[in-house]
């Protein structure tokens, strides 16, 4: 019995070791796949933030929207993408550039044009846009608000427009307290279909918008300064937006690259009260001047022109019909005119 009684007393003894040395060995395995397990969510962590920090540095060079408007369509980012759609195009820079450019050093330059871009940038992404490249001194941006209709397209770039002068104006207080003089900057906006789509080879691709509607929208860009206005946009935008703003028509002209005439709009919306009103009241005369010369009649234009001009003659777009009419008259119109002026042609 003596005997039997120490039996079970060693085996329990030796079980119980036992227990307690595969108890320690699976706690030391747990802890080594905790381990390897907490390493592991690191690892995906490092990867994670990452991948985060690439697709963050590509937004910089690739427009978010851009790649969304492919994902929207089911596709991937591939050479030889396209896909046609309509969207307001707005072109914007900055008046006497090359003379600017020239009073600075390189790196002055840099500074100045990122300070600018810095400060362009909020009303075209608050309004739904994005910049779709910088041209030197000039931005181009789109207006394709994938849950909007083509009137709240058109109205987002007009409202984008209005949003850049104003920011002008504060960064031009900003360059006069710093002791620089002030800047100015000429937009034109179009509202059209584009091709949207991707170009390039095999190692070196880019995102790119093209067409007929794109060369309107920077063919009306360096029209500004020839009008001396601050936003002009064609009739179909201001009609695509159900005329929403404050606008006039400013003329009917033939831009370099299109056989059809367009009519110019200056957007009015910006200016204060007084001048907005001022410009407004010359919309009448502006108009009937442009009917006479379309007819042929060019000096019942320019009487018409003239009359109004007394009445306002700080009106940029009166002068302008002046010189040209002048010039219509002294020397001659082309064969089978029809009224539009060809501007930027060689």
């Amino acid at each position: 019995m003596l005997f039997w009684v120490i039996g079970l007393s060693i085996y329990a003894i030796i079980s119980t070791a036992l227990w307690l040395i595969t108890l320690r060995k699976a706690k030391r395995i747990n802890n080594k796949l905790v381990q390897y397990t907490d390493s592991e969510k690191q690892s995906y962590q490092q990867k994670a933030d990452q991948a985060m920090h690439l697709n963050q540095n590509f937004q910089k060079f690739v427009p978010r929207q851009f790649v969304e408007h492919i994902y929207k369509q089911g596709q991937s980012i591939e050479l030889g993408y396209a896909d046609e759609d309509n969207v307001a195009i707005m072109f914007c820079d900055i008046r006497g550039f090359t003379g600017l450019s020239e009073k600075m050093s390189p790196q002055e330059l840099m500074n100045f044009l990122n300070s600018y871009f810095l400060r362009m940038n909020a009303p075209i992404h608050d309004n739904k846009g994005f910049i779709d490249k910088f041209i030197g001194d000039a931005i181009m941006a789109l207006f394709d608000n994938p849950e909007g209709s083509d009137c709240d397209k058109a109205q987002d770039s007009i409202r984008a427009a209005i949003g850049l002068r104003r920011a002008l104006f504060l960064y031009n207080q900003h360059r006069e307290k710093s002791g620089y003089s002030a800047v100015n900057i000429g937009i034109g906006i179009h509202f059209g279909p584009v091709i949207i789509g991707t170009v390039g080879s095999d190692d070196r691709m880019d995102t790119t918008v093209i067409g007929d509607s794109v060369n309107i929208a920077q063919r009306l860009e360096t029209l500004a300064p020839v009008y001396n206005v601050d936003i002009i946009v064609t009739d179909q935008l201001v009609a695509t937006a159900e005329y929403a703003f404050a606008s006039r028509t400013i003329d009917w002209v033939r831009v370099k690259g299109r056989t059809e005439p367009l009519k110019l709009v200056e957007v009015l919306s910006h200016l204060p009260d007084e001048l907005q009103k001022q410009r407004l009241n010359n919309a009448e005369a502006i108009q009937r001047g442009l009917d006479l010369r379309i007819e042929g009649n060019l000096r019942g234009a320019l009487d018409v022109f003239r009359t109004a001009k007394k009445l306002s003659p700080k009106d940029p777009i009166l002068k302008h019909h002046i010189k040209w009419t002048e010039q219509l008259i002294l020397h001659g119109v082309p064969e089978k005119w029809d009224g539009a002026l060809q501007l930027g042609h060689d």
